[in-house]
């Protein structure tokens, strides 16, 4: 059973929320919080499965619950899914670099909520196409590259992505384009187990610690171009892996 405390500021959508989320019979809503600070009492006080959040809410937002749910020694590996309308990409970015594990549009399926339900809560990373292209425009952005990059770390990202096989490097640049690990196996004609062993070793390699990382990593390393289109492959081939 998947144990999830629902955090938004809107009783309607909170109860359209968990009606969804418990129409799978492996899942049941234990609370619900209002506002973030009360996202985290709760969190603290069930040690729930998973924690689904909304980033806009008023007194502490999504984005410093996260912030406190991954400080906190005995929350911090509580996975936490965020959803949002992505009306900001600075927002994502924070909530990435707070430590959420998982981003999907309130406008998603309720197929794809459970699916990424589940996903987070078994220990995976979900991130939307919107999330991805919501990090890709605001990492793209002059006033953000100056402020996270300098030509040394620049070059890292390139040195290390030189390290990435043909198959990693395109299974990366999926990623970043919003793509899941099924998605990425039916586009490649591999198995969803074959395109999660090639993201990990992409993270592994791209020293990134989730999705969200990776995508940073990616764009930065010059494999994605801002409009979302793969960068040049003219780097010497490096063979896969058996």
């Amino acid at each position: 059973m998947i144990r999830i405390v629902l955090a938004d500021d809107q009783a309607m959508i909170r109860s359209g929320l968990r009606a969804l989320l418990e129409t799978d019979p492996t899942i049941t809503v234990v609370d619900e919080a209002e506002d973030g600070a009360q996202a985290v009492r709760l969190t603290r006080r069930h040690r729930p499965d998973l924690v689904v959040m909304d980033l806009r809410m008023p007194r502490v937002d999504g984005v410093e619950a996260v912030r406190r749910i991954r400080a906190d020694p005995d929350t911090s590996r509580v996975p936490i899914l965020v959803l949002t309308t992505f009306d900001s990409n600075a927002h994502v970015v924070a909530a990435i670099r707070a430590g959420a594990d998982g981003f999907l549009g309130k406008a998603a399926e309720p197929s794809e909520l459970l699916a990424a339900a589940h996903d987070v809560a078994e220990g995976g990373s979900t991130l939307s196409p919107a999330a991805a292209r919501a990090l890709v425009r605001h990492t793209a952005q002059p006033e953000t590259a100056a402020a996270h990059a300098t030509p040394e770390t620049n070059a890292e990202r390139v040195r290390r992505a030189a390290a990435l096989t043909h198959r990693e490097r395109e299974v990366a640049v999926l990623v970043a384009q919003g793509l899941t690990n099924s998605e990425i196996a039916a586009h490649l004609f591999i198995s969803p187990l074959t395109a999660k062993t090639h993201v990990n070793r992409a993270m592994r390699k791209l020293e990134a610690g989730d999705r969200g990382q990776l995508v940073i990593a990616v764009f930065e390393a010059g494999l994605l171009q801002p409009g979302g289109h793969p960068g040049p492959t003219d780097r010497p081939d490096v063979p896969d892996a058996p």
